[in-house]
């Protein structure tokens, strides 16, 4: 018949267990016991715990694990990008606006700046061979559906976040590009002075620049048939929605009107400005 008795070791103070099956010994003519450890005691549960008998917990030696995918990555120009991004605080300012879906925006900007030739429904092949900060791909509708998430509210505050950065430390510059587009579509595509000298309409890109940092903060698109000249009066009032109301500007003299610099004054603004020699106040003085 088994029972378990109970032994505490004198030395360690640990309490063990042993199962013990009482049987009859011919030789000596007397009842004897054997004895198999189960484990130890624990104090706190009196519970009995496996064991070895040298106050090591039984436990299955693992045994080697097989390799289940293997994969070779490019890491080069996606941990330089990752360095710009968070030297520039990009990478920080991108997941205070967009929390959940910051890091398939890095991947997709990676994506368009190292392989600026291609479509996006190529991303699946060059996401398998280069480690990005999302990881994994992005399907064609899973990017249209990214773009379509993101709202003019949270890129105006990424603007104002990156802005920030960069606003006691260096002048601004203000200037506009024209991109030719064969659309029949988009409704700002016009005719105008196209700087290409294409005979197609366009579309204008205003951009906001660092000019000792060379880096962008603030873009808008514009109808191709506005002229520069009566787009300052628009970025004051893009500036002021973004919460910089004081700023120091400098534009070239495609900007220069009486309105223009009437308006610069009016918010008490510091700019630098290029006039045509043609002006006969300018010749005067």
């Amino acid at each position: 018949m088994a029972t378990i008795v109970y032994q505490k070791d004198k030395r360690s103070g640990i309490t063990y267990a042993y199962k013990s099956i009482s049987y009859w010994d011919n030789e000596r003519q007397q009842s004897r016991a054997k004895r198999t450890l189960i484990g130890r005691v624990d104090d706190q549960t009196g519970e009995i715990v496996p064991t070895d008998g040298r106050n090591r917990r039984n436990k299955e030696k693992p045994g080697p694990v097989p390799f289940v995918k293997t994969t070779r990555l490019f890491y080069g120009a996606t941990y330089l990008l990752d360095a710009i991004g968070e030297r520039l605080g990009v990478a920080e300012d991108l997941k205070k606006c967009f929390p959940k879906t910051y890091q398939q925006i890095l991947s997709i900007a990676y994506y368009l700046i190292l392989e600026d030739k291609s479509p996006l429904y190529r991303f699946e092949k060059w996401s398998s061979l280069h480690k990005h900060p999302y990881g994994k791909n992005i399907t064609s509708q899973r990017s249209s559906e990214l773009f379509a998430s993101i709202t003019e509210k949270s890129k105006n505050e990424f603007l104002r976040l990156q802005g920030r950065r960069r606003l006691e430390k260096e002048f601004w510059v203000y200037d506009i590009t024209s991109i030719s587009s064969y659309s029949e579509c988009l409704r700002k595509v016009e005719y105008g002075n196209n700087k290409e000298g294409d005979k197609l309409p366009q579309l204008n890109l205003a951009l906001v620049f660092g000019e000792s940092s060379n880096l962008p903060f603030c873009y808008r698109k514009l109808a191709g048939n506005i002229p520069d000249s009566k787009t300052i009066k628009v970025l004051l009032a893009e500036l002021d929605v973004l919460g910089f109301s004081k700023m120091k500007l400098v534009m070239d003299r495609g900007f220069y009107s009486e309105d223009n610099i009437n308006a610069l004054f009016k918010k008490h603004l510091k700019f630098l400005i290029s006039v045509r020699m043609s002006l006969s106040f300018i010749r005067q003085y």
